[in-house]
């Protein structure tokens, strides 16, 4: 594994994310196992702690995938807010487990499914729900 920046995790979706991860089924559990080790590195505050440069859970997040040189602007969601999220990204896939946590300038380098590599760059926090005061969603 390449590099692993240090993470700052909001409590309360550290405390969802820790649930999700256990009632994984068995086809997630390869992206469970490695938001689990996420979390695990990762220091939890509380919401208000967060700062606003900070992907959180239901962040609108802009970031770029330097491997592919592709641009991309997701919303980090719960699988159950998929539908409903135009622009969603699970945070069960592989892609939007590597995002939480992270910072603007942050680089990751992230396992995919095909045994390849990602290395994805933090470009900016659009929208976050902290940073509008919305600490309990």
């Amino acid at each position: 594994m390449g590099q692993r920046p240090p993470l700052l995790i909001n409590r309360l979706d550290a405390e969802r994310l820790q649930r999700l991860i256990d009632d994984a089924s068995e086809k997630d559990q390869a992206v469970a196992d490695m938001l689990e080790n996420e979390l695990s590195r990762g220091v939890v505050v509380d919401p208000q702690e967060i700062p606003e440069n900070v992907v959180s859970m239901n962040s609108q997040v802009q970031f770029t995938d330097l491997t592919r040189d592709k641009q991309m602007i997701r919303t980090l969601v719960y699988p159950h807010a998929l539908s409903s999220t135009e622009d969603g990204l699970s945070v069960m896939a592989p892609i939007g487990a590597s995002l939480i946590g992270l910072k603007v300038g942050d680089i990751i380098d992230w396992p995919l499914p095909n045994n390849s590599q990602t290395l994805l760059r933090i470009d900016a926090v659009l929208w976050q729900p902290e940073r509008e005061g919305q600490f309990h969603r």
